[in-house]
């Protein structure tokens, strides 16, 4: 068994996930994957299966009744995974926007004990955006600088989805008390590992926008980031127990 688990989330990822599954099967590092499926309609989790069985102790699924947001459906795999013997875990999109090769990048200093959590950062040296249009370069890097401003995170790319974790730092985390479930997830997950005073580190990436399939963005999303991260940080000066 491996010691690093991928978990992707998916809903209707039909057109990318087997060709996701693949790249990282083919790393020169050990990855084990859990796809987490929403019950996606277009057939995703039956195209997970037959992968399985190619990678019978590599590749699994947590196959969930509904969609019910990004944060619950990791929530999910978190919790699979530590019941498991993983060292290391990490989180990732399912379309290619994370370069599956950029894995073993984000695992090396992890292994060698040089920081609890590696985030793929977009925004750490300059904006390495390909394919976006510039209204949502904005609105993706408006919302990284205003969640720094709002809660002092010392992170460059608090909305990064493709994130490494030693699996010290979830087990504490108490996520029952996580209050997002979209885009302000990833931002709540960042500051609770901050106020524990875990390390991290970032690492740039080139984040390159879908080809296939269709984004998950919508107005709820960016709403929720937008004004729960304001009450996220005046209840931290409450409850020192993030």
């Amino acid at each position: 068994m491996s010691n690093a688990l991928v978990i992707i989330p998916t809903f209707n990822e039909a057109e990318n996930i087997v060709l996701m599954l693949e790249a990282i099967m083919n790393l020169p590092e050990h990855f084990s994957v859990l796809v987490v499926d929403d019950n996606s309609p277009d057939g995703t989790a039956a195209l997970v299966e037959k992968c399985m069985k190619s990678y019978p102790d590599r590749i699994f699924m947590v196959k969930r009744a509904k969609k019910e947001g990004l944060g619950i459906a990791y929530i999910s795999g978190f919790q699979w995974a530590l019941q498991r013997a993983y060292s290391f875990i990490f989180e990732m999109d399912a379309d290619f926007s994370h370069n599956p090769k950029d894995l073993s990048r984000l695992l090396a200093p992890l292994s060698a004990n040089q920081t609890d959590m590696v985030v793929g950062s977009r925004y750490v040296k300059g904006i390495h955006v390909v394919n976006w249009p510039l209204m949502r370069i904005l609105i993706s890097y408006g919302a990284s600088i205003y969640a720094r401003i709002v809660t002092g995170i010392p992170i460059k790319d608090t909305t990064s989805g493709f994130v490494g974790y030693r699996r010290e730092v979830l087990e504490s985390l108490n996520f029952s008390k996580i209050q997002f479930v979209g885009y302000a997830f990833q931002i709540e997950l960042k500051f609770k590992v901050w106020k524990k005073q875990f390390r991290f580190i970032e690492i740039p990436i080139i984040f390159t926008d879908r080809v296939r399939g269709d984004s998950k963005m919508n107005t709820s999303i960016i709403s929720e980031a937008v004004f729960g991260i304001i009450g996220m940080k005046i209840r931290s000066f409450f409850n020192k127990n993030v």
